[in-house]
């Protein structure tokens, strides 16, 4: 079952520590904008943080609803984008938010999906989508397979690389590096395997790719 208020908790502690500098998510934000649809008149993002996907959507779309569960997360955001007039920031469980069917043009998950019941969420998301609208998805995964693990391995000298690339250092700072452990402990991750099951029913026409950095995405 899934614990709303301590996936609130842990992301209000953690939106101290969202700076907008290189992470394993926005490692794969130049994928995610090539995937957006032309003409792109409202979007949504489903937990956007501290606003730095919604921030490069806006330039893409003309309108933005940027939900978050964290209200510390949608402070920072909002500080971050005052020169963003067109993203609506809502601190809301978009599981409980009353999304309208056929609105968007694009919507958009990073790093969050794995925090809700995706057999439940799919279908919310698929009605709030216009015709030819366009899901993306960035998410992490258990590696079940052989191929899996291997590539997943891999992700390890990749992420020191570019850890040490980006950051001139190899961990991040004790505190942080707390809170992110703290949060982990109740993480749980689908297979790809059990992901494209779900897909089968709910979207069929969802590609799924696994990439480095231990994330997948579903377009």
């Amino acid at each position: 079952m899934v614990d709303v208020d301590k996936i609130q908790t842990d992301f209000d502690r953690l939106a101290a520590f969202d700076g907008d500098g290189w992470n394993h998510n926005n490692h794969y934000h130049d994928f995610l904008l090539r995937q957006i649809p032309p003409r792109c008149e409202y979007s949504l993002e489903i937990g956007c943080g501290t606003g730095t996907f919604a921030r490069l959507l806006a330039k893409c779309s003309q309108n933005i609803l940027a939900l978050d569960l964290s209200p510390q997360m949608i402070v920072h955001a909002k500080e971050r984008s005052s020169t963003y007039p067109n993203i609506d920031y809502k601190a809301a469980d978009v599981m409980a938010y009353d999304l309208p069917d056929a609105q968007f043009d694009c919507i958009v998950s990073i790093a969050t999906l794995h925090h809700v019941s995706i057999e439940e969420a799919l279908p919310k998301i698929k009605r709030a989508l216009k015709v030819n609208g366009r899901l993306m998805v960035l998410d992490l995964f258990e590696a079940e397979t052989i191929r899996e693990k291997f590539i997943a391995a891999f992700g390890v000298p990749y992420h020191l690389v570019l850890k040490r690339l980006h950051h001139g250092r190899l961990r991040e700072p004790d505190e942080a590096h707390a809170a992110w452990e703290e949060h982990g402990r109740s993480d749980v991750y689908l297979t790809l395997s059990q992901l494209r099951q779900i897909c089968d029913t709910h979207l069929p026409q969802a590609k799924i790719r696994q990439h480095l950095l231990w994330r997948y995405s579903l377009i």
